[in-house]
């Protein structure tokens, strides 16, 4: 009876497993934007092999070339994607949020792309995975698919010409002010859970170099200093500083 009584329940987990699988391709049906341009069999590679993953906060998901972990759609969360210098100084190029896709996680399926990448969780976050090997291959089949996905690489660069860009020609306290302001959009509030050292890493600046900004823009009434937080005061300037 015992053993019987195991079957039956492993039948019904089996089930249950496959009901979920389900909902999940379904979920990812209605948020990739090529499904409806794949045959039936690129519809079913995928499916088979589609990858859900729950990241919490800093979890390093991919790492420069030494990962080719596929391509990332976001169903739910914030990823950061940044690069590191030989002195372990960091800077972002670009987030992703709901419903964003990043190729730079699979950038080995570009022979011509050699691109050293890191991708942490910013919250935490759920995620749709299509293994870099199963994307290559409908890409190499559907010209829908290599079109949308040279869109998307092209996307990613104006990115960060548009990044360089800033740092030659912007300067630092134009650059504060315009994160600060991005961040409340992000967050929704003006104040900001943030600390000197991440808002460095995100310009690729020193931790003392942004704290007297910051201390600059305090003596100015702009933001309003505490620990672990900053509160924006004056938007309004900050909007005048950073188009200055």
């Amino acid at each position: 009876m015992a053993y019987a009584s195991y079957i039956i329940d492993a039948s019904k987990k089996s089930k249950y497993t496959m009901f979920v699988k389900e909902i999940t391709v379904m979920n990812f049906e209605n948020c990739f934007p090529l499904w409806n341009d794949l045959n039936t069999a690129q519809k079913k590679i995928i499916s088979d092999n589609l990858i859900t993953q729950y990241v919490k906060k800093g979890t390093i998901i991919h790492n420069g070339n030494l990962d080719c972990t596929g391509l990332l759609l976001v169903k739910s969360g914030q990823l950061r994607t940044y690069i590191l210098s030989d002195e372990g100084r960091e800077i972002t190029l670009y987030r992703l949020f709901d419903m964003d896709m990043c190729l730079l996680s699979a950038s080995c399926i570009m022979r011509s792309i050699q691109f050293e990448v890191t991708i942490e969780a910013e919250k935490d976050t759920d995620l749709w995975i299509i293994p870099a090997e199963i994307y290559k291959g409908i890409m190499k089949e559907s010209a829908p698919v290599a079109n949308y996905t040279n869109e998307l690489m092209a996307t990613r660069f104006s990115d960060v010409m548009w990044l360089i860009e800033q740092i030659m020609w912007k300067s630092l306290d134009k650059r504060v002010a315009s994160f600060l302001l991005e961040e409340t959009s992000i967050e929704g509030t003006n104040e900001l859970k943030i600390t000197h050292e991440t808002i460095a890493n995100h310009l690729g600046s020193h931790r003392e170099v942004i704290t007297r900004m910051l201390r600059y823009f305090q003596g100015e009434g702009l933001v309003k200093l505490s620990r672990g937080k900053i509160t924006i005061l004056d938007p309004k300037r900050l909007e005048t500083l950073q188009r200055s």
